[in-house]
């Protein structure tokens, strides 16, 4: 049984049940279903089992931290919403999206509700002034994050701002600063958030957030590498989507633009650039991304930030259970 399994035998059901419990306050009954769908799909629960395995290391105990747990759950299937939303997304989790399933009006009044079934759960947190503020900076930072994933899109953006803003040129530092927002913050919260609602130790608290962060930023190349790579029936997303939408934000795009020779680099941007990139042209883009081992180095650069994340776990107390879900974020094929 792998770390996950393990956390999820010992917390799953009370973060299914906070879940429910802060996405039913004044839900109307016939809106339920869309309401509960997102949640319902599945996913790892990477996140909040994350919170309670840091606040159950620190001080021995976990459910004063289950509503931080649930907040860390909601952002993060809030932020899939809307970005399923934006970048017209069919199928996530193996299943279709909120708003292949219920329709994109519908898709923007959940995300709402899930926006204040957030500031419920804040209510009910150790610390809930500081909770909030905490809330509102990991959101804003998400949205930024967001926002610069599309930024750095080659092409397939209409809209007047994103036209406007495109960055013409994207660094793997980019890259990095990019998805240290918008996947690393909310992961280095969860961490963070298990500890503040059990220790008043800002020391701890620092430990557990830079632990989180710089694995989120291992975990999201993990995701990029497997988005070119990995096994759909595994992974539960369409493969090659990111070169389909065009992202330059992807850590084995980002590597393969700052390692290939100019011709080759144009050849990929060409097909960055194509309004409607078909699986042929998904197939020579790897070709060309394969040619300068642009998998292995994003390898590398996962397990680089690993190391830094293990160097903050070692200032966690009993630590063992956070190192494996470190490792398991490594491995993962899904």
């Amino acid at each position: 049984m792998d770390v996950l399994s393990k956390l999820h035998a010992k917390y799953g059901e009370a973060v299914e049940q906070a879940l429910e419990r802060y996405l039913s306050i004044d839900l109307a009954p016939d809106f339920r279903d869309a309401v509960m769908y997102q949640v319902k799909t599945g996913g790892k629960r990477l996140r909040p089992l994350l919170t309670l395995a840091t606040a159950e290391a620190i001080s021995g105990q976990w459910k004063p931290a289950l509503p931080a747990a649930a907040i860390v759950e909601l952002i993060h299937n809030y932020s899939l919403i809307y970005d399923d939303i934006i970048d017209r997304g069919d199928l996530r989790r193996g299943m279709p999206t909120v708003r292949k399933a219920y329709g994109d009006n519908a898709a923007i009044l959940i995300g709402i509700w899930y926006r204040e079934a957030i500031e419920e759960a804040v209510l009910d947190t150790p610390k809930p002034t500081l909770f909030a503020r905490e809330v509102a900076k990991v959101i804003k930072a998400i949205d930024e994050g967001e926002r610069l994933d599309i930024l750095f899109e080659y092409a397939g953006r209409g809209d007047p701002y994103f036209v406007k803003a495109r960055w013409r040129e994207v660094t793997l530092d980019d890259y990095i600063k990019m998805v240290s927002l918008k996947t690393g913050v909310l992961i280095g919260a969860a961490a963070k958030w298990g500890a503040l609602s059990v220790s008043d130790d800002a020391e701890i608290a620092d430990a557990a957030w830079n632990f989180g962060l710089n694995a989120g930023v291992a975990f999201q190349v993990i995701d990029d590498v497997l988005d070119i790579y990995g096994d759909p029936k595994k992974f539960g997303k369409e493969i090659g989507k990111d070169i389909k939408e065009h992202k330059r934000g992807n850590a084995v795009v980002a590597v393969g633009l700052s390692k290939l020779p100019p011709d080759k680099r144009d050849r990929l941007l060409h097909i960055l650039s194509l309004q409607n990139v078909g699986e042929a042209e998904v197939r020579e883009a790897v070709s060309l991304l394969d040619s300068v081992g642009a998998r292995e180095e994003a390898l590398k650069i996962a397990h680089k930030y690993r190391e830094e994340a293990e160097r903050h776990l070692a200032r966690i107390p009993n630590n063992e259970t956070l190192r494996e879900l470190l490792y398991f974020i490594l491995e993962r094929q899904y």
